[in-house]
This record gives C-alpha cells, structure tokens and sequence, in this order.
C-alpha cells in the first residue's frame, strides 16, 4: 500500500518559509516592531468576553465591514475580509482564476502572487521590471495585449523593493486589461498614494489591505480588499462558511477605534525609514533603493551573481540581528531587505551591518 501522490501542478513547488533564528532583533518579516496598544487590548478582550462562542460567528463580518466602510471610505457592499490579505488572494484566484485562466505577475514581487496562483491551478505569465524596479507602462500594455492575461497583479509598494506604482500605470493597465486588476497593497498605509479611490462598481479593480503591519495584528490574520459589488459576492460565493472567527471580526473592529495612535505610528515609521535609508546610503559598498513601505531593500557589493549579499546575511545572523536574504533571487541579486523596528532595533541592525561589512572584506 502506498500513499497517493499530489497533484502533478504541486510536486514542483516548495511552501513558502521566512527562516528564522533565534536571535536578539528579528527584521525580517516586515511585522510592526511595536505590540497594539494596551488599552486595544483591554477593549478587545472585553468585547470578546461577551461573544457567544457557542455560535457561529456572523459569516458576512457585516460589524466590521460597516466599520471599515467608514475608515477606507469605500460602501459596506463594496468591503470583502478573509483570514490575512493572502486569503483573500486565495479566494481572488479561486474565483476567477484556474486551469482556463491567466494571471499575471511583475518580478521581481511578492513571491506568494505566483504561488496562490499555481496552487489554484492557474498558469502564470511573467513580466519583468526595471532595473530601477518600476514597472514600464509600455512593457506592461505590451505583455497584457499580447497574453490577454484574465488577472493583473500589481503590488504597491511593492514587496521586496518598497516601489510605489504611478498612478499613471495602474490607469493604463486598467484600460487594456481583459479582466481583473489586483493591487496588493499591504504596505499601503506607509505609501504617498493609493488605488483605493479608483475602486468603484464598474471598474474591474481589487485593492488588497492587511492589518498585520500598521495594526500590529500579524497574529491575528486579518485582510481585506476592496473590490466592485459583483466581485465581492462572487468572493463570498468561493470563500468558506463561517471562516472568519469572532475573535477576528471583534479585534478588526475594535482596532478601528485607535486610528489616531495607528496613524502616529505610521508617521513615526516613516521618519524612522527615511533615516535608516540615509545610514545605509552613506555606506560604502551598500546601495540602498527607495521605498514607500516599512522595510529597506539594500544591495551588497561583491563579485560573483549574489555578490556578498549572502555572506553579509550569514555575518549578522551570528551577531544576533535577523534580516531577509534574497540575494539569490533574480533580478535582486546580492540583496537583503532590513524591516524598519524600534530605534534601538535599527541602531543593534546597523551596528550589526558595519561587522558584517568588515568580516566579510577581510574574508
């Protein structure tokens, strides 16, 4: 007797995994460095006391629809929330992707857009940015007439380079795509624009939101999108019954209150981005890129196709500072991307960086 095999589609890939290490600072997953206000907390569990845990909870999330109606400015039919953004990627691809259908990606990105999709059975096309990690709107109009892809994945900012879209692009792909355009914007609230008020009932147009970062909810998996009416009930059509627990829902709505400390947090991530961006950019060796989201993407100079990007990464593992390593990922070769934290978690971070710079010289 042995055990089946899975399906032919699967056998190729690998799950997605963010190693980890147990070291003094963790910068490599982009989460908040700092926990959700206290008085948050205590509100929440108090709500949660009084949930009818031996109920189903309210499968279309309608409380906490209608509280984020108010806060994205988008009308509760137009709200669809799911366990973490990448459920609702899951559910986006279930529902109007598959084996008939084509979706596609802009590398390099969000890596999980690619794997969603295969896992769904949906063929991929995949596009390339820029040296400069823009997408050029005359490559993408090209590729989407060419492929009439039936999804568009764009992700800003984008994950791992922190670009910001033009505006300009996502209204072009909009005019010439044959189906869905999905925006990923997880990263969102750290950006100076936003697709969110293009989102209407007759545009074919998905904004995607977490508040695993901004909200400091990562472990409560919480994601939305805003998309037109139509789609939304698709959504629901494809998502699982029930799937949203009342701890989910009631924490969602709840954080909704502490907007103003959520938005001074944002503020103080940025500063503290812009910062760090300075320190790296004056180091020699370390080319550091632009971003519009809560992490840095940074390039170590060295030869061979992954330069010392690899080497740098393993130095500061051993000095207790974690970041993420795509140095062998193509088109950002040689690169790490460093999570803005704490100012002690940056000041521990670049102290780390400056032995690892000179460990790996004198190797």
């Amino acid at each position: 007797m042995s055990l089946p095999e899975p399906r032919d589609a699967l056998k190729a890939l690998e799950g997605y995994h963010s190693p980890q290490f147990d070291v003094d600072v963790r910068l490599n997953t982009n989460e908040s460095p700092y926990p959700p206000p206290s008085a948050f907390v205590e509100a929440w569990l108090a709500a949660l006391a009084e949930a009818p845990l031996h109920r189903y909870p309210d499968r279309s999330a309608r409380e906490l629809r209608e509280a984020l109606s108010d806060h994205i400015g988008q009308p509760f039919d137009r709200i669809f929330c799911a366990n973490g953004s990448n459920e609702v990627l899951q559910t986006i691809l279930l529902t109007y992707g598959g084996p008939d259908r084509l979706a596609l990606v802009f590398q390099p990105t969000y890596a999980l857009h690619e794997h969603i999709a295969r896992i769904t059975g949906t063929p991929v096309v995949l596009g390339e940015r820029g040296d400069d990690f823009e997408i050029d709107r005359y490559d993408a109009l090209a590729r989407i007439e060419a492929d009439q892809p039936d999804l568009v994945f764009l992700c800003s900012p984008n994950n791992p380079t922190g670009t910001v879209d033009d505006r300009e692009l996502l209204e072009a792909v909009l005019d010439v795509a044959p189906g869905l355009v999905v925006v990923d914007e997880a990263y969102g609230e750290f950006a100076y624009r936003s697709a969110l008020e293009l989102v209407a009932d007759d545009v074919p147009l998905v904004v995607v939101r977490t508040y695993s970062k901004v909200w400091s909810l990562a472990g409560l998996r919480l994601g939305l999108c805003a998309a037109p009416p139509q789609v939304v009930a698709e959504l629901e059509k494809v998502v699982l019954p029930y799937h949203l627990d009342f701890a989910t829902q009631i924490a969602g709505t709840v954080a909704l209150r502490f907007s103003a400390e959520m938005q001074a947090r944002v503020a103080l991530l940025i500063e503290a981005r812009e910062q760090l961006f300075t320190e790296l950019d004056e180091r020699a060796g370390v080319t550091v890129f632009p971003s519009g989201a809560n992490f840095l993407l940074f390039r170590v100079a060295g030869e061979g196709r992954e330069g010392d990007g690899h080497a740098v990464w393993e130095a500061m593992v051993r000095h207790g500072v974690l970041v993420r390593d795509f140095s062998a990922w193509p088109m950002v070769e040689g690169c790490l991307r460093v999570t803005v934290g704490t100012p002690a978690e940056n000041n521990a971070f670049l102290v780390a960086l400056d032995a690892a710079l000179e460990e790996v010289q004198r190797a």
